[in-house]
């Protein structure tokens, strides 16, 4: 089991208002499904009842403009190993940054070599390979590269918002392509690995977005209805998050995790590459409506919490925002919507993501 400890006498202050212990360790939940059970409901397409933190906030004790540095404190990462996706850019650059400073070895796949390199060229404890998460080629051999080492982390950092229709030679819308399948096929493949930790968080990147489109079984790819790039985009959120629900219920008594999470509006990133300049300074005034931007460093801040706070010690298979659990909402643009942590949701489309596998 691996220990995640502080650098002085063994204790963090993990929340303004309260000290814990760190002498710290994740540990998988107590009993889970039967094996027989689970495979006789999978038969039959029937949901499954869950062991799972509940769906409400805790008081963390942080907030919208805490910072990914004010979340770790003096937490040590020591012998830990995590992955980060798209770990070179935005929110992905500042959570490699983070996890590395604290002593973490930190694997960043970039589809994009060379940019990946300019910016981590002066970071210790960090390396780069190559991953095309659109390419399923590439997943498999760099999950064979990184063998048997156990894995502690796993970032689904990566994403792309707003693309043009296309699809890829599976016929896979393409946002949906990346942002999940590519990030089911990556957590699949390095399983085993998650397993040898003896205590691994997986975090998965999400979006408010998701409030936009439930998962659509009869049409995810948009081959019959009309196409609609935000749609599709929240969408790929919705799976984001429905991946960690299952995930989470399928592998906690293998001492794996999941988180899913809001990292909040920021713009110092490059996902809002496919708006021309017209069509994003609307975006940015309806974000400005909905809540305030945050600076990269407090949008990494919900993941550093997600993948390494105490206070989530025996949790997982929850939505979270602002460095705390978010609360479950039918309307406005906060909050998770119901479909996006629905168990039996979570189910359908785990089996639907076997497909691609």
């Amino acid at each position: 089991m691996f220990h995640w400890r502080s650098a002085e006498e063994q204790r963090c202050t993990d929340s303004p208002r309260s000290q814990s212990p760190n002498n710290y360790r994740f540990r998988s939940a107590e009993a889970g499904t039967d094996p027989k059970v689970e495979e006789a409901h999978r038969k039959q397409g029937r949901g499954i009842e869950r062991r799972m933190a509940p769906q409400q906030p805790l008081s963390s004790g942080f907030g919208a403009q805490t910072t990914a540095r004010e979340v770790i404190g003096d937490r040590r990462l020591d012998g830990a190993t995590a992955i980060v996706t798209g770990g070179y850019a935005g929110i992905g650059l500042e959570t490699t940054r983070v996890l590395a400073a604290a002593g973490a070895k930190v694997i960043v796949p970039a589809r994009d070599l060379a940019k990946a390199t300019a910016a981590l060229a002066n970071l210790a404890n960090v390396t780069i390979d190559e991953v095309d998460l659109g390419v399923p080629a590439t997943i498999d051999a760099f999950a064979a590269r990184f063998g048997d080492r156990p894995l502690h982390l796993l970032i689904n950092n990566a994403g792309i918002m707003a693309a043009p229709l296309s699809r890829d030679a599976r016929g896979l819308e393409s946002q949906l392509a990346v942002n999940h399948v590519g990030h089911f096929r990556l957590f699949a493949r390095l399983v085993p690995a998650l397993r040898r930790a003896q205590g691994a968080r997986v975090v998965a990147l999400s979006s408010r977005g998701h409030v936009r489109s439930a998962f659509d079984f009869e049409d995810p790819n948009f081959e019959h209805r009309p196409y609609d790039k935000m749609t599709a985009y929240g969408q790929s959120k919705t799976a984001n998050v429905l991946f960690a629900v299952e995930a989470d219920r399928r592998y906690q008594r293998d001492g794996i995790r999941a988180f899913a999470l809001h990292p909040g509006a920021i713009l110092e990133t490059d996902l809002a590459r496919n708006y021309d300049p017209e069509e994003f300074k609307l975006v940015v005034e309806r974000a400005r409506r909905i809540s305030s931007f945050k600076t990269v460093e407090q949008g990494a801040a919900t993941t550093i919490w997600c993948a390494t706070s105490p206070q989530l010690e025996g949790m997982g298979g929850v939505y979270c925002e602002n460095c705390e659990i978010a609360k479950v909402k039918t309307e406005g643009d906060d909050g998770v919507r119901p479909y996006a942590i629905d168990p039996a949701i979570a189910q359908r489309l785990w089996l639907w993501s076997e497909r691609w596998l």
